[in-house]
């Protein structure tokens, strides 16, 4: 893959390496450090296309561990690079220059659900799905809910800025994100914000961290806001006979005055991959697809409901399913989740940019990918979070591998970048840069920027062993 960074000397890093190895299973066991070279590869990589076999894998089981962990290889020269469950798509989690990678799946206990303090206090290797689950026993909401929420984990979803369809009306990780104990690359253990909802004493240095892709330090433990469970929910799915039309309904459902708690959007090339796999029903007719959710109390999220079903029915829509029961609810969402999963089963290579544009630009957004598939022949799939415009804009490409193909690919995304850019879009809203958009981070960042972040990379950071070859280079 063209474009990652040199690494530092292999030989130097293996040597290290070994040595650290050797400490850390005297301190913490075997079992906790794997050396072994059939293994490792298991921890070489996420859902992106670059793996990297590290040179050892350490499981630590306290923040203490890491923090330990992190202090010998920094005395040592190691390479460090943090891994959550794996389920990130960007490549953040690949250990390019080999040394460490310090997996926290062993770090796996929700320490406490306070329903007075309305907050929970949990390790990084905690699930999400899993914390959502337990929420809801206390009558408490944890509101982010990435596509991969069964088997993300929270520490991934911190070191993201993790989104999810519910961030249109709850915001996103960072949102609920009220203390943090980190370990830094030096083994420094440090305890930021805490369990108040209100906290204004010095810099936002819990906002720091949230999103910062592991490049400046480990987290051990997650203190998090919580909220009261709505007492009822309701979904309402419809198709539409194109795209461009479902984007206006989506419109209008604002101008309306409903702010629903999701709004998602799929288009042909993804109702069709769902309907060729087979494994879903109930996905309705037409050319496109709305899902909305709404939330909050009974009587109120009925009405609500009503209104939006007759809303989308002024559209155009058709096939309308409404749900207030928490299977039916759930049924129609395991359809919407179904489709990146539909497009994989495609035989095609799935190349998933999860691009926002400010809401205004959402039919713009289509229609331009619209012009991209018929001006370099890539089937291209939209599908994501209407509501907020950060719509995963799908490059389906045949035979990846082949050079040729690759390079057309790099070209269609340079072109798609460019314009996101230019509408003073994002290119990432909730994977990260990671590797697999370190190409462009020059162009998405200003210079001034990209040396605010290295000054504060130095500063943490300052031999760059955290994570190395990512979007802060030396």
């Amino acid at each position: 893959m063209k474009n990652l960074p040199r690494s530092h000397s292999p030989r130097a890093i293996a040597l290290a390496s070994r040595a650290v190895a050797r400490i850390l299973k005297q301190k913490l066991g075997k079992d906790r450090v794997i050396t072994d070279t059939e293994r490792l590869s298991e921890w070489g990589g996420d859902k992106w296309f670059v793996t990297q076999t590290p040179n050892f894998v350490v499981l630590p089981q306290s923040s203490e561990e890491v923090a330990e962990a992190l202090r010998l290889a920094n005395r040592h020269g190691v390479p460090v690079t943090p891994r959550g469950a794996g389920y990130g798509y960007v490549g953040g989690c690949v250990p390019i220059q080999g040394g460490m990678v310090l997996a926290t799946e062993r770090l796996n206990s929700i320490l406490e659900i306070d329903r007075r303090d309305f907050v929970a206090v949990v390790q990084p290797g905690v699930i999400t799905w899993d914390l959502q689950r337990q929420a809801i026993t206390k009558k408490l909401f944890y509101p982010p809910d990435p596509a991969s929420l069964k088997n993300c984990s929270i520490g991934g979803n911190i070191a993201t800025n993790a989104g999810g369809p519910r961030c249109l009306k709850y915001g996103v990780t960072r949102n609920y994100v009220l203390g943090l104990q980190v370990a830094l690359m030096d083994g420094t253990l440090m305890k930021l914000g805490g369990r108040t909802h209100k906290n204004k004493t010095g810099f936002d240095l819990v906002g720091l961290f949230v999103g910062s892709e592991g490049l400046l330090g480990v987290v051990t433990e997650a203190t998090l806001k919580l909220l009261p469970l709505p007492p009822s929910q309701a979904v309402v799915s419809a198709g539409f006979a194109n795209v461009r039309t479902a984007a206006k309904a989506v419109q209008a459902i604002f101008s309306a005055g409903h702010l629903p708690s999701a709004v998602e959007l799929a288009d042909a090339f993804t109702l069709n991959a769902a309907r060729r796999s087979g494994k879903v029903k109930g996905i309705p007719r037409g050319d496109a697809y709305v899902l909305v959710e709404v939330d909050g109390q009974v009587a109120s999220v009925r009405s609500e409901m009503r209104a939006i079903a007759k809303l989308l029915r002024t559209w155009g829509a058709q096939d309308i399913s409404a749900a207030s029961t928490l299977a039916k609810c759930n049924a129609l969402w395991d359809l919407r989740r179904s489709f990146s999963f539909a497009l994989r089963d495609s035989g095609l290579t799935k190349l998933n940019e999860d691009v926002v544009v400010p809401r205004g630009r959402l039919i713009d957004l289509i229609e331009l990918a619209g012009r991209f598939q018929k001006s370099s022949g890539f089937p291209i799939a939209c599908f994501g979070h209407a509501g907020d415009g950060n719509i995963h804009v799908n490059i389906m490409a045949a035979d990846f591998d082949q050079p040729v193909v690759s390079v057309r690919v790099r070209k269609l995304l340079d072109e798609l970048f460019e314009q996101i850019l230019v509408w003073g879009g994002s290119i990432t809203g909730e994977h990260g840069i990671g590797l697999a958009k370190l190409p462009w981070w020059n162009r998405a960042m200003a210079p001034e920027l990209r040396t605010l972040h290295r000054h504060i990379k130095n500063a943490i950071d300052p031999k760059h062993l955290l994570n190395p070859g990512k979007f802060v280079l030396e």
